[in-house]
């Protein structure tokens, strides 16, 4: 009896990993190889203060979604606590996220951390909306935080 009450949690555990990797895969900002923020090493923006372009022999996957890192120290860090160092709003824009609840491309090389979290921005020649988020971030990460669980579900 207690190797089938086991054996039926070890279950349901494992269809719950397959669903949240599913809801990840399906809502989070990837490309066509499950890889997040255009392959961008996403400890670098906390240790070094600048966007690095990881490396895919540094990879690493949390819960379905691929991260590659710029040195095999920050894919360690990365894999002692990923979470701490995954971007919010799934790796969309965060600007969008707050203005719109839209899901927009980022430019992975413009960036804010607030709090100890990673915030990721859309930014071209004549829109840099990390700009329009420093102008009202209070507002704006109160509606991308509430508009993330209604699409994060």
């Amino acid at each position: 009896m207690k190797q089938l009450i086991t054996a039926t949690l070890l279950l349901m555990g494992s269809l719950f990993a397959n669903a949240q990797q599913a809801v990840r895969k399906a809502q989070f900002n990837i490309d066509k190889n499950a890889v997040a923020v255009n392959g961008y090493d996403v400890v670098a923006y906390f240790n070094q203060g600048k966007a690095i372009k990881g490396d895919k022999k540094f990879s690493a996957s949390a819960e379905g979604v691929v991260y590659y890192f710029s040195n095999n120290d920050n894919k360690e860090l990365f894999l002692k606590d990923w979470k701490k160092y995954e971007p919010q709003y799934g790796g969309w824009c965060a600007y969008a996220m707050g203005a719109k609840g839209e899901k927009v491309e980022i430019d992975p090389e413009t960036f804010k951390i607030v709090n100890g979290k990673l915030y990721l921005f859309y930014h071209s020649w004549v829109n840099n909306t990390l700009t329009k988020w420093n102008n009202d971030e209070t507002n704006l990460k109160t509606k991308a935080d509430k508009n993330w669980v209604n699409i994060f579900k």
